[in-house]
């Protein structure tokens, strides 16, 4: 069977079982297999694969019809351009998420930019480590704390660490949100992607998320706001007076949690829209 043989059939097979996108998952998962770029399949749509190579996909296709996530199947997904391991100890990063990052390592820069002393950032609930780790690259000059209460995750994050060379400059640190971080330390960035969905829509996401993301990573409480409401009350003493606190959030909750924030004395610089336009990412200061 040739590579086009197979990419039709097993598109026909996951777009049977509800599969998004199923094209393109069946040539990532090739791909994956062939140990060769995505692309380089349409320079060999001929090609004659192999019964072990066969075998291989249709196992792979398998589990990916029965709604496993492709991160989890073939070990890894892109963050910022890159590639991180990932596995169900963690979430699996989404695109929306690279927004957060991006906006703080732009802000990390421009204070590096200042000659403002030495600079240091955290990542509470870090999961894979995507965000402390895209700072970390990005800022070569800023110390970086990735916190998680899960020792499994932060394994994780300590091998994409060492897989991107800033195992040094980043400190895994296990525990409960801040209450984890050294004391007396401050901070000029406080990030996180916390849980957000509320406890009664777990149950209606899509199978990839709901059985296979850690509950712990996506249950934000009764409304899902939860941990904002942790933020707003805690961060404070953690940031230095020029410090940010920047924070992902889930659709239609921009307006409670600015809220929830405004109670609590912060002033809310921004609040940073998606790809899809949508507001996705909180940005606070003291007054």
């Amino acid at each position: 069977m040739t590579v086009l043989e197979v990419i039709q059939r097993s598109t026909e097979f996951l777009t049977q079982k509800g599969v998004d996108s199923p094209r393109l998952q069946t040539e990532l998962l090739l791909a994956h297999v062939l140990k060769q770029p995505r692309m380089q399949l349409y320079l060999n749509f001929e090609r004659v694969l192999s019964p072990v190579e066969l075998d291989a996909l249709r196992s792979l296709v398998k589990r990916r019809s029965q709604r496993e996530p492709l991160q989890h199947i073939v070990g890894s997904t892109s963050f910022c351009g890159l590639e991180v391991a990932v596995t169900p100890a963690v979430l699996v990063p989404r695109p929306e998420t690279e927004l957060l990052a991006e906006l703080g390592w732009s802000f990390l820069q421009q204070l590096s930019a200042s000659n403002q002393g030495p600079i240091c950032a955290a990542d509470i609930g870090t999961g894979s480590g995507c965000i402390a780790i895209a700072l970390a690259v990005k800022c070569p000059s800023v110390q970086v704390y990735a916190v998680d209460i899960s020792n499994q995750a932060l394994e994780i994050t300590r091998q994409n660490a060492r897989d991107h060379g800033v195992i040094a400059r980043l400190e895994c640190v296990q525990g409960d949100r801040l209450t984890a971080l050294p004391p007396g330390t401050r901070f000029d960035l406080i990030v996180s992607n916390p849980p957000y969905i509320p406890t009664a829509e777990i149950e209606t996401l899509d199978p990839e998320v709901r059985n296979h993301d850690p509950r712990q990573a996506l249950d934000g409480g009764l409304d899902g706001l939860d941990f904002y409401r942790y933020f707003a009350a805690q961060a404070g003493p953690w940031l230095k007076p020029r410090g940010k606190l920047m924070l992902e959030f889930g659709d239609d909750q921009a307006q409670p949690i600015g809220q929830i924030f405004e109670e609590q004395k912060w002033i809310v610089e921004r609040v940073a829209e998606d790809y899809t336009q949508r507001p996705r990412i909180l940005i606070v200061k003291q007054i």
